[in-house]
């Protein structure tokens, strides 16, 4: 019996241990649970691993290019001399043009009246330091030069004179952009050979880092003394401008004498007299003014603007409205208004003679504010144009 028993507990074993084995309906539900939480888990992941990895590689790329621009021999400076011409990785150049005439004790801008830029392409990942110098007008004759090149070619001032150059010579790039303080001209160009003067920046201590980077040149450009400023034309000239501003007319010479004498003082006046009686105009100047400078003078006072003054003229039955130098905008005569479209219906010599009559007596003409677009003048000489501005 004993041995009967021994063999049925031994017979009973499988069974619990299966029944231990066997997962229970609870454990199942939450492995389903876990397998699904993680399968979504990992697809709302992989998106952002794929960007973040995405990111990580183009930044290393990038940072290895730059490296590679920076150190790599074949892109640094092959300069054996000055027979060999510049080949450099980057590059320094002024953002803008200068101004073709630059006065001495001004501050140096660009053809815009903006303080200059110097910019360096592409942008290196530190800083760089610059000076700034003067260089002769006729350097470089072509796209490339040497660094020696650039050397031999700066204009130093002249014996017993101050620097040529003064002001913020030592300049900063940062992020590829240095912008120049003041710096100005303490003598003229007119004692080089070429006469014109160019701005030069180039790197201190060149090549360091293994890299060599290219020179920057402005413009070519003329200095004239600051005294000269006070004779300068102006471009556009204003209504109320001295007319020797204008071109061809100096200061005090014969033109200026011979307009003056006729009372014609100012630009406005000068563009009164060619409206009203174009060829009155011409014989004050005399032959000695010849047609190229005449029409250079003309050309220079066409570009003046008109601002926003008007002027009436009233009559017995009339009045015209006339812009700042006599061209007609507008006629009342009799309750009727005349405007361009109705000048083939009118008596023209008849309009011609009442602005004329406005001109002889300007000064007691009615002023208003009006509206003249501020654009340069179309005059056709003899002709008095009819501007239609108001309806």
């Amino acid at each position: 019996m004993a041995a009967k028993r021994l063999f049925d507990g031994d017979d009973d074993q499988p069974n619990q241990k299966r029944m231990k084995n066997r997962p229970s309906f609870a454990s199942v539900i939450r492995d389903v649970v876990m397998a699904n939480f993680f399968e979504n888990f990992c697809s709302s992941l992989e998106p952002m691993l794929r960007r973040v990895v995405s990111e990580e590689v183009e930044n290393g790329l990038r940072q290895r290019c730059m490296s590679s621009v920076l150190h790599c021999p074949s892109l640094r400076t092959i300069q054996q001399g000055s027979d060999h011409h510049l080949t450099s990785s980057l590059q320094l150049e002024f953002s803008t043009r200068l101004s073709l005439t630059i006065f001495t004790s001004t501050k140096i801008v660009d053809a815009d009246n903006n303080p200059l830029r110097i910019i360096l392409n592409p942008p290196p990942p530190y800083a760089i330091k610059l000076e700034i110098v003067v260089l002769d007008g006729d350097f470089p004759k072509g796209d490339t030069w040497t660094s020696d090149e650039f050397a031999k070619n700066i204009v130093k001032e002249r014996a017993g004179k101050r620097p040529l150059l003064t002001g913020d010579l030592n300049l900063t790039v940062r992020d590829g952009v240095a912008d120049v303080g003041d710096l100005e001209f303490t003598d003229n160009s007119s004692w080089i050979r070429s006469r014109k003067f160019r701005l030069g920046a180039r790197v201190l201590q060149n090549g360091e880092g293994g890299v060599m980077i290219r020179e920057a040149i402005s413009n070519a450009f003329v200095v004239k003394d600051h005294r000269g400023e006070l004779y300068k034309k102006h471009h556009p000239p204003a209504l109320e401008d001295d007319v020797w501003r204008l071109e061809k007319i100096g200061k005090r010479g014969v033109f200026h004498e011979k307009l003056a004498s006729h009372g014609i003082n100012t630009v406005q006046d000068f563009l009164k007299l060619f409206t009203v009686d174009s060829s009155k105009l011409r014989k004050i100047l005399g032959s000695g003014m010849s047609e190229k400078m005449w029409e250079a003078t003309l050309k220079h006072a066409k570009t003046c603007l008109m601002g926003t003054k008007l002027y009436r003229y009233r009559g017995n039955d009339y009045t015209l409205t006339l812009n700042p130098i006599c061209q007609l905008v507008k006629a009342d005569i009799s309750g009727q208004v005349y405007y361009e479209r109705d000048l083939k219906r009118m008596h023209t010599a008849y309009i011609q003679s009442l602005v004329k009559d406005a001109y002889a007596k300007w000064n007691s003409l009615e002023e208003v504010d009006g509206l003249v677009q501020e654009t340069p003048l179309l005059l056709t000489q003899g002709i008095i144009l009819i501007l239609f501005i108001f309806s």
